[in-house]
Order: C-alpha cells, then structure tokens, then sequence
C-alpha cells in the first residue's frame, strides 16, 4: 500500500535565511503540493551555541511572506510533535539505547586531533574516515581514559555497501566502513548528532519525501544505516542544487550571502519566487509568479543537476 506523501523543511534557526535555503525550501513546498502531500515545518536547533527562538520566528514570518505554508509543525503543532529538536531529547534517548541494545555504540576518547592523524581521507569531498581505533579498547584503557575526558559515542558501521536511488541525481552507494567509518551518534557534550536526531525526527514524523541540499548527499548512506538499525521506513531522498556565488563559493548564512532581509527590501515575493523558478528550470525566464501557481507544473525533471550561479539571476554578490 502506498504511502501518503509527506514531505518536510527543517531549516536550523541560526540565522537569517539565505539564497540557498529559499530554493530548497521552494522546491521542497512545490513536490509536496503538486502531489497533494502534507508539509511539515520542523526547527532543527540541536546546537544550542548558536540557534534561537528569535530567528526561528523570523524564519517562519519569513516562508509566509513568501507563500509557503505548512500544515504542521512549528508554531501549529500537530500529531507528531514537538517540532523542534531541542524538545526532542526524550526519543533520541531512546533510540540511543535501542543502537546499545544491539551492541553497536561505543564510546569514542579520540580528540579532534587524534581523529585526523589516524583517519583517511574521504574519497570525495576531503572528509576523514575514522580508522575505529576506540572500537577495540579493553575495559581498562576505557576507564582510564575516562578520567580526563568525556566521550563521543560512535555507532558501528557495516561492509556493506549502502545503495539508494535519488529521485533526482539518481543512483548513489557507499561502503561505510571505507568511505566514512564508524560516525558519532551522541556529542562529547550530551547533544544528540544530526545523523541520529534526523532519522528519528523523518522516522517519528513518518516523512516520506526528504528535498533537500546536494551537500548533503553523502550523508544519506548513514542515515540509511540508521533507518535499518532503528527499524524505521527510510523516505525517498531528492538532493537539489547548490546555490555558489561567481567565484564557486558556496552561499552561506555566516557569509551573510543574499539574506532574506535583503532581498526582502528589493522584491515582491512573486518576484523573488520568479526568480527562484527561473533557475530551477521551472521558468524559461525570471518573471512574477506565486509558489501555488508553479505547483500545478512541477515537474523533477526540468530541474538541473549541477550548482548553479545565482550571478545570472541576482547581480549583487
């Protein structure tokens, strides 16, 4: 029996958002409401350095103002809250115990710098594959290290590859042992990681369409895991492009690229919206138009694959 689509947006309120998350945020609305799915407006604020109630307020005025509405979540609730993932420590707890259960966390005393002086690069992206050297201490170096430090908490990976198809990029594998290792579960400090809080958010939530950015892609292997581990329903995964400035750089909310502050001073949501469809291939050109009006036409396979230069739609960066 197919399942009732349910698709999310679970922006981290650090911040203003940018260019970047208007247009997965975009994409994301459009898939769910062209197939008369459910949307989900979930704040994932696990890092409390730097995450607030404020710019989760604004983040929401903000996706209003644009017409992207959601039908549960932050600031509406909903059967499967709370919506925010500071709220949520409870049921990542569980799920923590269930990967003990199955003997496959252990605690990691390794620092940042051990971590890289052991590891491997990744084979793409210049990450480090962790070498596991915390999986085989005995009871007494574990004691012993805990004396001076509070440890990490890694899950055990698998030899076998991890396949998924993306609805859009299309096929993706991963061996996890080799190209990522044994990956932390639970901080040093307490918080729950983003690999572990995100699977069980999407799982709880019963998400099945997660849009989101291509920097995320390689994720997607050891969420996978997880789904299996957890026995939870894994969604279908849609990695979108990534938004760079003329010089290749990535937009980001620290660099303050293209904040929705600013371009809410310089156009009409339609425009801003007409924009954003231009370069997900949805328009042939920039020109005023309402995120409901796209909806009826959307179609995964007008979008590009590839980064795309906002210089050829916005002239200010």
């Amino acid at each position: 029996m197919e399942r009732t689509l349910r698709g999310r947006f679970a922006p981290s309120p650090s911040g203003r958002m940018h260019l970047g998350n208007l247009f997965t945020a975009l994409l994301a609305w459009l898939s769910v409401r062209a197939a008369g799915g459910t949307m989900v407006l979930r704040m994932e604020d696990l890092d409390p350095d730097r995450c607030r109630e404020e710019y989760a307020q604004v983040l929401a005025d903000d996706l209003r103002w644009l017409g992207l509405d959601w039908d549960e979540g932050y600031q509406k609730g909903g059967p499967h809250g709370p919506y925010r993932q500071s709220e949520r420590t409870a049921y990542y707890a569980s799920c923590f115990r269930r990967l003990e259960e199955q003997g496959l966390v252990y605690p990691c005393y390794c620092t940042r710098a051990e971590r890289l002086a052991a590891s491997a690069p990744h084979r793409g992206d210049g990450q480090a594959v962790y070498s596991g050297r915390c999986r085989t201490l005995s009871p007494a170096e574990r004691e012993e290290l805990a004396r001076t430090r509070r440890p990490a908490w890694r899950v055990q990976v698998s030899e076998e590859p991890m396949s998924f198809i993306d609805g859009h990029l299309g096929p993706y594998s991963e061996r996890l042992d080799t190209d990522c290792g044994d990956f932390i579960v639970r901080r040093s400090d307490g918080v729950y990681a983003y690999q572990l809080a995100v699977v069980a958010d999407d799982g709880d939530m019963e998400i099945t369409q997660v849009v989101r950015g291509a920097d995320l892609l390689s994720s997607t292997p050891r969420q996978l895991w997880l789904y299996r581990l957890l026995g939870l329903p894994a969604p279908e995964f849609y990695h979108v492009p990534l938004l760079v400035a003329g010089d290749g750089r990535r937009l980001s909310k620290r660099d303050g690229d293209l904040d929705l502050g600013a371009l809410r001073e310089r156009y009409t949501p339609w425009e801003l919206t007409g924009k954003l469809a231009a370069m997900a291939g949805l328009l042939d050109r920039p020109e005023p138009v309402s995120p409901a009006e796209l909806a009826g036409e959307f179609d995964w396979r007008k979008v590009p694959n590839h980064d795309l230069d906002v210089c050829n739609f916005f002239h200010t960066i």
